[in-house]
């Protein structure tokens, strides 16, 4: 009985992908990033699309959203005040959204962008395949790219969903290492929101 313990231990550890990371299931610190391509997508109030190809930054931040979410709202004005921190040092700041609710759609993002006055790239994807490739489960979650698009940083903004208690910014001291050339210190954390409804295949 113990054999057969052992074996099944075995092939579950096998199963496990070993890209996998330490909280993302799907991805890992290190390896390309999943691209996108002709996403519909929102900026300062305007109709654009966005693909991950033309992005010319040497840095990227892809931070999956949706504006139903509490915790999102409670992000807002970090996103938007680190989005105005980083304008001028090649870093593009892209926001997705997967969530299938009408709020989350390009007119519920073009609402939530002029009432908050979001300065990012807002985009949305029906399908949610980006969301899918890049492991993303909670909203906020960010992920930082370098040059090459390969991931470096991955999970929440800072240590505390309540301002005023974050003590660490995970995603500032991130993009700051890697236009450095250098490794961020912490390169993996647990993405803290609403969770992320996938449809079924």
């Amino acid at each position: 009985m113990r054999k057969v313990v052992l074996s099944l231990v075995a092939v579950a550890a096998i199963a496990i992908p070993a890209w996998a990371g330490k909280f993302n299931k799907v991805v890992s610190v290190g390896e390309k990033a999943p691209t996108f391509s002709g996403l519909p997508a929102v900026y300062h109030g305007e109709d654009t699309s966005i693909s991950l190809q033309d992005i010319k930054e040497d840095v990227v931040v892809v931070v999956f959203l949706a504006n139903h979410c509490p915790v999102v709202v409670q992000y807002e004005d970090r996103l938007i005040e680190f989005t105005n921190e980083v304008k001028g040092k090649s870093v593009r700041v892209v926001g997705i959204a997967v969530s299938s609710a009408d709020q989350d759609k390009i007119p519920g993002i073009k609402d939530y962008m002029k009432e908050h006055k979001s300065n990012y790239v807002y985009a949305y994807d029906e399908t949610q395949e980006v969301g899918r490739a890049y492991g993303a489960t909670n909203t906020p979650q960010f992920f930082v790219l370098d040059k090459e698009r390969k991931i470096r940083y991955t999970g929440a903004m800072d240590n505390n969903p309540n301002e005023s208690r974050a003590t660490k910014n995970y995603l500032r001291d991130a993009v700051n290492a890697v236009l450095k050339g250098e490794s961020p210190e912490v390169d993996e954390t647990k993405a803290v929101g609403c969770g992320i409804s996938y449809k079924r295949k």
